[in-house]
């Protein structure tokens, strides 16, 4: 199912973030919307400024999208149900993976390209998957649930699975790749139950820390080609917000008057989209932040 043209709610905001240095950096905000969602979420934007995510409808099924412009195009898989949309490659055509819900009630990864839907199944002994970030050269990242209740981490290239696992992890979830195999992962501690991130450098095999500092839990969700990352943290108080490691400095920053955030895409002019909610009202809302 396809819809072109429909009018988003947006609108435009300033506000300011702090950083770990004593330099405040001003974003302008723009709200994602679509109309007659229930809730709304931006989740990928490539280099021409197109945004993917997903939305929920006032029965509570979820679609994916992908919105260029004005113009407005919904993704539901013909496989199943309650498609969602994670990331995009950055440059060329474009590439888009998420998931959805097959007959059997499990989640399944996929890549739609070119029109065309193709299933991302993660590797052999795999029940359950899920495709998360797309690199220009079609490198996808994601994770899997084994018939173990185990969820690992996947880097799909050439058609060949390598699994990534963190040591003493519950769960570990690669969400992002650029153009040199940098992959964002986070995954969830077994003995603190708190969730920590790694840069995974798929051509030396090697960790890199990336965790907000501070942060009582630090998932990273996307990566650029210059390195620049998107994460999701929370506070003290169990509280979430958006964040972005730049050049080195992490800037923490929140939409202007909500009290949950997450930054979850970020393109090499970094622009970034995430999602917020209001103390006045529940519904998640996208939204694009510019410098």
């Amino acid at each position: 199912m396809k819809a072109h043209g429909l009018v988003l709610c947006i609108g435009t905001a300033l506000a300011f973030l702090t950083a770990t240095t004593a330099h405040a950096q001003t974003l302008r905000f723009t709200p994602i919307n679509i109309p007659g969602a229930i809730s709304t979420g931006a989740n990928g934007i490539n280099n021409a400024g197109v945004i993917v995510g997903n939305y929920e409808d006032s029965s509570h099924a979820y679609h994916g999208y992908i919105l260029d412009g004005s113009n407005l195009t919904t993704l539901d898989n013909p496989n199943g149900t309650n498609t969602t949309v994670d990331h995009c490659n950055l440059n060329g055509t474009l590439q888009v993976v998420g998931s959805y819900t097959n007959s059997a009630g499990k989640s399944v990864g996929f890549l739609y390209s070119n029109g065309v839907y193709t299933d991302i199944p993660g590797p052999t002994g795999a029940v359950s998957s899920f495709a998360n970030g797309i690199n220009d050269d079609g490198v996808i990242v994601g994770g899997y649930t084994d018939s173990g209740n185990l969820t690992s981490a996947f880097v799909l290239k050439d058609g060949k699975y390598t699994t990534i696992t963190i040591f003493m992890a519950q769960i570990t979830i690669a969400s992002g790749i650029n153009d040199s195999g940098n992959v964002t992962v986070w995954y969830v501690n077994g003995l603190t139950g708190a969730t920590r991130s790694r840069l995974y450098n798929s051509g030396t095999n090697t960790y890199t820390v990336i965790d907000v500092p501070g942060a009582r839990d630090s998932l990273a969700l996307d990566v650029n080609n210059s390195g620049d990352i998107s994460y999701q943290w929370t506070d003290a108080n169990y509280v979430s917000h958006a964040a972005v490691l730049h050049q080195g400095t992490f800037i923490r920053f929140d939409y202007p008057g909500s009290n949950y955030d997450y930054a979850e895409g970020i393109n090499d002019t970094i622009q970034i989209v995430g999602a917020y909610t209001t103390v006045s009202n529940a519904q998640l809302s996208g939204f694009k932040a510019t410098r």
